[in-house]
């Protein structure tokens, strides 16, 4: 993935590469998990190990210092003046509504000149904000990497790369990278991957907890259509 965080390179499966437009419906939720991850993975929060049922279990940040990286920092201070502490799933829900957390991240990597921010016109009467890309070899690293892990037997898996998976996975970004027939012949070997299979220091738990979040905070929108 080399430079790359987890929820840039969810953002970059999810737009086409030369409309710079977004693709998927609930990318917001999955970039909110990769940034539930980070924070994580550099041991800023955790989640409760006392308690027994992982969905259950609450977030609790155990080093508030600034992380260097702006949009971890806004999440971190989010979790951290919180006035009550709240799951995982509470927090992909909450995180996801950051104000153009999208946008955010893919100004991060129009900064790193991967991406070009402009504005469209439509109809004379409105603009949208596109992301076209003008640096292709970071996806293209990061589709290597992923397809590596899929179709190759990698001596060494690299945590980063498995939690994307997950979460692609989770946001159906997984056809931006494989083929049908790809998705088809290894999906036994992707759930298992996806599930935790060789994740090191982010437990299944954890990994499980997101993908419920992700999954929950997609529903729920649906389901609150349904029966008003």
């Amino acid at each position: 993935m080399g430079e790359l965080k987890i929820y840039q390179a969810l953002i970059l499966l999810a737009l086409c590469e030369e409309k710079g437009t977004m693709n998927a419906s609930y990318v917001g939720y999955a970039v909110a998990s990769a940034l539930l991850t980070e924070l994580l993975m550099l041991e800023k929060i955790q989640v409760d190990p006392t308690e027994e049922k992982p969905k259950k279990a609450k977030v609790e940040v155990i080093d508030s210092s600034p992380t260097g990286d702006v949009i971890l920092d806004e999440a971190l201070d989010k979790i951290h003046n919180a006035k009550r502490q709240a799951t995982l799933r509470d927090w992909v829900s909450k995180l996801a509504g950051i104000k153009d957390l999208n946008h955010k991240v893919a100004k991060t990597l129009a900064a790193d000149n991967i991406l070009k921010a402009e504005e469209e016109q439509i109809l004379w009467l409105f603009t949208r904000r596109i992301y076209p890309e003008i640096n292709p070899e970071p996806e293209q690293r990061l589709r290597h990497e992923l397809r590596r892990l899929v179709l190759d037997k990698p001596l060494e898996i690299d945590p980063r790369i498995v939690v994307t998976l997950s979460l692609a996975r989770a946001a159906h970004l997984l056809p931006q990278v494989f083929s049908k027939a790809e998705l088809k012949a290894n999906k036994e070997k992707i759930d298992a991957i996806a599930n935790g299979e060789g994740i090191g220091k982010i437990t299944k738990e954890v990994i499980e907890g997101i993908q419920v979040a992700v999954m929950m905070a997609a529903i729920m929108p649906a389901i609150t259509v349904t029966t008003t």
